[in-house]
């Protein structure tokens, strides 16, 4: 097991990972397949705060890794043994506009790209905890769409990963409101700690953090 990093007061290690769950334009598309998750993360100004932790999590040297669904063409990979691959079988096609990460968090030099073809966990079927694994990784920050589904998939794997979990709740967003308050409130906050975007820039930008412990 990988031992407990996150201490109070609110403290992030140099061996912290920020994953974004999702971003892509064919999801965050207000006119798409899931224009609801959509509405609801523009409501909150969800990308903004992303942002903010990207860029605090680029300048201090954190490890950025996108974690995208993805198609191919032909379908292969991917069973549509669940509701919801029926409904977004189609739409984040390898290559597409649409299967892209938005414009105000497009991957850069540096950062890891993860797709999956099927599954609703990024650790599912994909290099993601090698990757975190061969950082050092110990703590991860979850951001993106949605609370619903995919975020929380995202924790709970993490945690049974071995891997401490630090959710923004402002970087997160799920439908309808009330469901994700109350997902984040009597589920969530069992397996993540909760906290702001503005405390997780907070403590990637403090210097002290910056060191290999």
């Amino acid at each position: 097991m990988i031992a407990r990093a996150v201490t109070s007061p609110f403290e992030l290690p140099a061996a912290t990972a920020l994953l974004m769950m999702e971003c892509q334009k064919g999801v965050l598309d207000a006119s798409g397949k899931f224009a609801a998750v959509a509405a609801r993360a523009a409501e909150k100004g969800m990308v903004a705060s992303i942002a903010r932790i990207l860029a605090a999590a680029r300048g201090s040297g954190r490890t950025v890794v996108h974690c995208l669904s993805i198609a191919r063409p032909d379908g292969g990979g991917r069973a549509a043994n669940a509701p919801l691959f029926r409904l977004s079988r189609e739409g984040l096609l390898v290559g597409s506009t649409r299967a892209e990460v938005v414009d105000e968090l497009a991957p850069r030099d540096g950062d890891f790209v993860v797709g999956r073809l099927h599954g609703v966990s990024p650790f599912h079927g994909t290099e993601l905890d090698s990757i975190l694994r061969s950082r050092g990784v110990r703590v991860v920050i979850a951001a993106g769409v949605s609370i619903n589904v995919g975020v929380t998939g995202m924790v709970i794997e993490a945690v049974n990963h071995g891997y401490e979990v630090v959710l923004p709740t402002d970087a997160v967003a799920g439908v309808p409101a009330e469901y994700e308050a109350a997902q984040i409130q009597s589920g969530l906050r069992m397996l993540a700690r909760l906290t702001t975007a503005d405390e997780v820039c907070a403590a990637l930008d403090a210097p002290a953090q910056r060191s290999s412990r």
